[in-house]
């Protein structure tokens, strides 16, 4: 869903190449890739996140497309009845959708706005366990530099697949943060907005 839309706001907060481990003079570095994104949206946590984001703001998307209907219906009595309705009824229609249009601008905004926090704070939540994972991973194989290619402030232009740790971190953090499976999902705090008065 749009969890690949707040990806990026983690990778930014994990631009920095972590180094760890110290190096003796001329002694060969051991350097690893990771794409955070992938491995964000590549865990178990982060697939249910997913999904049940998207079960959360699935009555926002379609109270929209209900929206989007009523303004299209209002503009096609519009343009159907351009020479049999009269001026204040086209006036009145004229009304109707310009209203309708800033209510679906307005929604449009907090459903985008809501949901880029809720997935915000999925992600930084996810990417802070893994940044503990990546961690321990890093000093426990002697790796000196791990980059983020999923970062475009990281230019990695190549890399060979030997030194790409992308699945072995998601397989580590599955490991060490299962996902419990229940049948209801947690509540979130509401952050839905009051609706507009008309």
């Amino acid at each position: 869903m749009k969890i690949r839309t707040a990806i990026p706001v983690l990778a930014a907060l994990l631009v920095t190449p972590v180094v760890w481990g110290q190096s003796s003079g001329a002694a060969a570095q051991k350097i690893g890739v990771i794409n955070i994104q992938a491995a964000i949206a590549g865990t178990s946590e982060g697939k249910q996140a997913a999904a049940e984001l998207q079960s959360e703001f699935a009555p926002r998307q379609t109270e929209l497309a209900n929206l989007q209907k009523q303004i299209e219906d209002v503009r096609t009595r519009l343009q159907t009845g351009q020479t049999t309705l009269s001026d204040d009824e086209k006036a009145r229609l004229a009304r109707e959708g310009d209203q309708l249009t800033r209510t679906l601008q307005r929604k449009q905004q907090d459903d985008q706005d809501d949901s880029n926090e809720a997935t915000q704070e999925v992600v930084q939540r996810i990417g802070r366990k893994m940044m503990d994972i990546l961690d321990k991973y890093a000093k426990d194989g002697g790796y000196s530099v791990i980059l983020d290619t999923s970062s475009q402030q990281t230019p990695v232009l190549y890399n060979a697949s030997q030194i790409d740790v992308t699945q072995e971190i998601i397989r580590l953090y599955d490991q060490n943060y299962p996902v419990k499976t229940t049948s209801a999902a947690p509540a979130r705090p509401s952050t839905s907005r009051p609706a507009p008065k008309p």
